[in-house]
């Protein structure tokens, strides 16, 4: 039986793992949480990168869900070679499975470009993540990188991936929203606001300007906050209560739920504009609409999982010859073929 090592991260990129994991039957899968080489481990050892899914705090969430499971660990790969491996991102790509196939889930929304990701690109010696995840595909060290729409290929292609290489899969949980609507949470029609982690990853954030213009939008209609998990929640919580009194803030809970079930809904870079988008919210984010339908994830049926899985199989096949032999597989290469398969 053949084996793949799935390179967790976050809770939601582990359980988008997880799901192409299950429909790989027939391949023997083992999982870690991220990490990279040295200077990775070296930044995570003294807690450097603590608000990164490199963090000491995220890999014990991720080994929490994988123990929780009962799926087979292997920390770091060390016990590769592998014929197969699976990843949540190209952000870092350890040494140690760059011989290897490779295949990168999308997660979710990627950061825009702007003067830091152009810095990026222009010198090679700054680390793609210093502009967040808006490098995410600039790596071109995998054989096939899954994406959630054509837009994202386009995106992708623009910053020179090889097409072949990119196949539009859609991503699992952004790809059946609508499962979303069955849910037990108790309150509906207000105005929720999902915050994002923009201080927590060394960005800039006007915290009061947010929840003023959240309050305006509300226009006295039940205002809710959900924080990113990555957030420091006793001072959000602090800041928000300081400016709407009367709001209610969820450090907990489902987010996908709370957005069915409200009627407007606020976000900033978040994935989850997503969600309010394919159930028909009205929503306001930072990102133009314009660049947000043209990136909108397929919804696809709750597919996505089943589609990559197959894109690992077709590689598996190949007997690692991927894109780094210039060899093309029958992959879905965009949307308009994957609705008609």
């Amino acid at each position: 039986m053949k084996r793949a090592l799935f390179i967790c991260g976050s809770l939601n990129q582990t359980r988008q793992l997880h799901a192409v994991a299950r429909e790989l039957r027939d391949v023997r899968a083992f999982f870690t949480p991220y990490y990279g080489d040295n200077t990775v481990e070296l930044m995570r050892k003294l807690r450097l990168i603590e608000l990164t899914i490199g963090g000491n705090k995220r890999r014990g969430w991720c080994f929490d869900y994988l123990r929780r499971e009962g799926l087979d660990l292997d920390a770091n790969g060390r016990n590769g070679p592998y014929d197969l491996v699976v990843t949540c991102t190209d952000m870092v790509v350890p040494r140690n499975v760059r011989s290897q196939p490779l295949v990168v889930v999308q997660e979710g929304i990627l950061d825009p470009d702007g003067w830091l990701a152009a810095a990026c690109r222009a010198l090679p010696l700054l680390p793609r993540w210093f502009a967040g995840t808006a490098l995410t595909g600039e790596s071109f060290l995998y054989d096939r990188f899954c994406v959630a729409s054509e837009g994202y290929r386009e995106r992708l292609l623009a910053h020179g991936a090889e097409a072949h290489a990119i196949v539009v899969t859609g991503i699992p949980g952004f790809d059946d929203c609508t499962r979303y609507l069955q849910n037990d949470f108790p309150l509906r029609g207000y105005v929720l606001v999902c915050t994002s982690d923009t201080r927590e990853t060394f960005k800039f954030d006007n915290r009061q300007k947010l929840v003023e213009r959240a309050v305006r939008i509300a226009g006295g209609r039940p205002l809710l906050f959900k924080l990113h998990p990555n957030e420091n929640a006793e001072r959000s919580r602090r800041e928000i209560l300081r400016y709407a009194p009367h709001a209610t803030v969820y450090a907990d809970g489902n987010t996908e739920e709370m957005i069915a079930n409200c009627d407007v809904l606020v976000t900033q870079w978040s994935s989850t504009v997503f969600v309010g988008m394919a159930l028909g919210k009205t929503v306001h984010s930072n990102f133009p609409m314009a660049e947000l339908e043209r990136l909108m994830p397929w919804q696809n049926g709750g597919t996505a999982a089943a589609r990559i899985a197959r894109v690992c199989r077709e590689l598996l096949a190949s007997e690692g010859v991927g894109r780094r032999a210039g060899h093309r597989l029958h992959a879905v290469p965009n949307e308009r073929e994957a609705r008609a398969s």
